[in-house]
């Protein structure tokens, strides 16, 4: 007999670290589940026979069977049944917006909670990893051929370990010191410890893939001298180029782009100078303005550092704000401010250039705009100052121009994002591929992911094609 709606047990709730410990240091918040918990959650799963979870995952992990591993307490088993399709269960469980993708299409969300998907894929990714049970992939025999990968993201790392499984031999290059591209320069250890980052790396490296890091497509070698060496291509290098809000005062000592800030803790260890000589500064009162998990990490990195006031500045109200749920909830569980329905037209500063406070205006929503959101509209005679003396800027980005200006047969669209097919990654120009945020704009980890492995196949079978 099935589990009646009374019997079956409630979602699991995860474990986390207390905001008043948290705010102090760097370490992981989340604290994963434990083996009954697993277990348990994993109990609550209907086990459809027409799984829409599936249908709600971008690479299409066969969620299902996964869990129904997890609760026969067959741990390692569903991690490698979750790497049949997504090599990165470790990362995917921790960064994925769950709740709009697989947790989203639960059928018993209909009624209840849905099943904590993500939760699950952590912990068993962790408990493989912690017990030394992973298992290098298998790869096929060597092709003869070989693959430049643009980029150590996770659209990269994704079309790098297919490609490599197939026996092709791949080379990533990477623009930064380290690889993991936005993984590790974006997102900061509080969300992904980096010891998850390396393993999920190594992993992929031990497929045979070599990465050459400090190596800038377009000025270390062009992608046309790439091509010399290579069969074919796939670009991943994201989009990487910070925007701004073009009003006075955006260069004032004090205003970061976000991409500048994350980039110089997450990646150069800026929060442990001086054993490491990346200083970054941050004042006492923090405004950070956008409302993305960017924004989020923003904030919450700026608390760490010791910021007495941190406030997100929103123009739009709480309904529209992008960030995953979990990520503002953990931002306000830490004492973020949030003034929403606001937005800055100019930033203020003393004679010697440093920033001391944001003139903004407060806004009103009116009818919604090509996202599908409400356009805020300014509100007249609303302006007020907001003390500042750090101001983070975290709207978005853009994609580099690097790749293209050297790259004169690249087609790209009128925002410079590369044009390619979005089931093959295929751009104009013979043998080169391109998928992601370089493609798509600012996306998911995940999405870039599915990108990369549909690129992957496809290139495959263009290698194939050149042999016959």
């Amino acid at each position: 007999m099935s589990k009646t709606k009374k019997e079956r047990p409630p979602r699991q709730a995860m474990p986390e670290q207390p905001p008043e410990e948290r705010i102090h240091n760097f370490n992981e918040v989340p604290l994963g589940y434990d083996e009954e918990t697993a277990r348990l959650e994993a109990s609550r799963c209907l086990q459809c026979k027409k799984p829409q979870c599936v249908l709600g995952c971008p690479v299409a992990v066969q969620i299902p069977q996964f869990i129904a591993l997890v609760a026969e307490g067959k741990f390692v088993e569903a991690a490698q049944k979750i790497k049949e399709d997504n090599v990165f269960p470790a990362i995917c469980g921790r960064v994925c917006p769950q709740e709009t993708q697989c947790e989203m299409k639960c059928v018993l969300g209909k009624k209840d909670d849905p099943v904590a998907v993500g939760r699950l894929e952590r912990f068993v990714a962790d408990y493989e990893r912690e017990h030394g049970e992973v298992e290098a992939g298998e790869v096929a025999e060597p092709t003869g051929k070989k693959v430049a990968v643009i980029g150590s993201g996770p659209g990269g790392l994704a079309c790098a370990a297919d490609l490599a499984k197939l026996g092709h031999e791949v080379t990533i290059f990477e623009l930064f010191h380290e690889p993991g591209g936005v993984l590790r320069y974006g997102i900061p250890p509080f969300r992904l410890p980096r010891e998850v980052l390396d393993a999920e790396i190594d992993y992929v490296r031990n497929l045979g893939v070599e990465i050459r890091t400090s190596f800038v497509v377009g000025r270390t070698a062009t992608l046309d001298e790439l091509m010399e060496e290579h069969d074919a291509a796939f670009i991943a290098s994201g989009a990487g180029l910070p925007r701004f809000l073009g009003i006075p005062g955006e260069n004032l000592l004090g205003v970061y782009s976000a991409n500048e800030f994350l980039t110089r803790v997450n990646l150069m260890h800026a929060n442990e100078f001086p054993t490491y000589h990346t200083p970054v500064y941050c004042g006492d009162e923090v405004i950070v303005l956008g409302a993305g998990n960017v924004t989020m990490d923003s904030a919450r990195t700026a608390k760490r550092l010791g910021a007495e006031n941190v406030t997100v500045v929103y123009r739009r109200s709480r309904a529209e704000m992008p960030a995953r749920a979990e990520e503002v909830h953990h931002a306000e569980d830490e004492g973020i401010n949030f003034e929403l329905l606001t937005t800055p037209v100019e930033f203020l500063g003393n004679e010697d250039g440093w920033l001391t406070g944001a003139r903004c205006i407060r806004m009103e929503l009116g009818e919604p705009d090509e996202s599908g959101r409400r356009r805020p509209i300014p509100i007249e005679g609303s302006e007020f100052e907001l003390p500042c003396d750090t101001a983070i800027i975290a709207i978005g980005t853009s994609a580099h121009p690097l790749i293209k200006d050297t790259t004169p047969d690249l087609g790209v669209n009128k925002w410079g994002y590369i044009n390619a097919d979005p089931e093959t990654g295929a751009t104009d120009k013979p043998g080169v591929f391109a998928g992601g945020d370089i493609v798509t704009g600012s996306a998911t980890v995940i999405e870039a992911m599915g990108a990369g492995r549909r690129a992957a196949a496809a290139i495959h079978e263009y290698l194939t094609r050149q042999e016959d």
